[in-house]
């Protein structure tokens, strides 16, 4: 049984909470909120619209104290930037594996959240791009970028209006692996940038389209969440993976996408040489 403790009670991390809650091998055990919320002192199940569950939603000012009493193995953090890091720091002293999904750090953030799990040796998976759908994009926008090195570049995105950082994590994430690819095909320029349009309106979930334009033809990747239920089915991968583990992680750690896709690739060569023995002697098959 996975103890998990969940940490930022807005949209997103109240569809976490009741997606944990349906789980038969975790047990949600906390809840956390800002000193300065409304939710506190609440019943979780009273904020998130389900029956009562005993677990009362308390400030993080008492953060060491909850987790000595209720002994989480992993925290779920949907809070904000400055409350996750600061959260971190307490979660990874006591050896609470963290998973990060919020957005907006700052590089200096993110390599303070690294020596946090190299100091102290617990696990913090850093997973703005919680979806596999998204994690599924990055993965083809690296390898066309690999492919199509001479074409151009575009990355939008769309979330709804309250969303405060822009661009989105997710978006820089894409840019990153578009630039690994480019960098992986022999382009070894030092100005390779991705061009990123932020757009916030509406109640868009989050959508993130890669646009791949040459001089005569264009290519299009997009996904698009629908609900935030997405992004809870993604931090139940993130919470089973972390448990026990040690190190900084990242989505695609957790996913696993590349060998995946690897061992498609080594299937599908297997597959050719079956297919094609029939036709070729011993020598010609060596070569394949």
């Amino acid at each position: 049984m996975i103890r998990v403790c969940i940490s930022g009670l807005g949209k997103t991390g109240k569809e976490i909470a009741k997606v944990l809650m349906e789980q038969q091998d975790i047990k949600l055990v906390s809840a956390i909120c800002s000193p300065n919320s409304d939710k506190k002192g609440r019943d979780l199940g009273e904020v998130t619209g389900s029956s009562s569950t005993g677990i009362i939603i308390e400030s993080s000012d008492n953060l060491e104290q909850v987790i000595f009493r209720t002994r989480p193995d992993v925290v779920v953090d949907f809070s904000s930037p400055e409350a996750a890091l600061k959260n971190a720091k307490v979660f990874s002293r006591m050896k609470v594996n963290i998973i990060i999904g919020t957005t907006g750090f700052s590089k200096i953030g993110l390599k303070k959240l690294l020596v946090l799990a190299t100091k102290h040796r617990n696990a913090i998976v850093y997973a703005p791009n919680i979806t596999l759908g998204v994690n599924v994009l990055m993965l083809l926008a690296n390898l066309a970028s690999n492919i199509l090195n001479s074409y151009d570049f575009q990355i939008t995105e769309i979330h709804h209006k309250h969303k405060k950082d822009a661009p989105s994590g997710t978006a820089k994430k894409i840019a990153v692996e578009i630039e690994k690819g480019i960098k992986a095909s022999g382009n070894l320029s030092e100005n390779i940038e991705i061009p990123i349009t932020a757009v916030r309106a509406g109640g868009v979930v989050g959508k993130h389209e890669v646009m791949i334009i040459g001089d005569d033809d264009k290519i299009e990747i997009s996904h698009e969440s629908f609900s935030r239920k997405a992004f809870a089915l993604g931090a139940l991968q993130a919470v089973r993976f972390a448990k026990g583990k040690v190190g900084y992680f990242e989505m695609s750690d957790v996913l696993n996408l590349k060998k995946v896709l690897g061992d498609y690739l080594e299937n599908e060569n297997s597959s050719f040489k079956e297919r094609y023995t029939v036709f070729l002697n011993k020598k010609e098959l060596q070569i394949l």
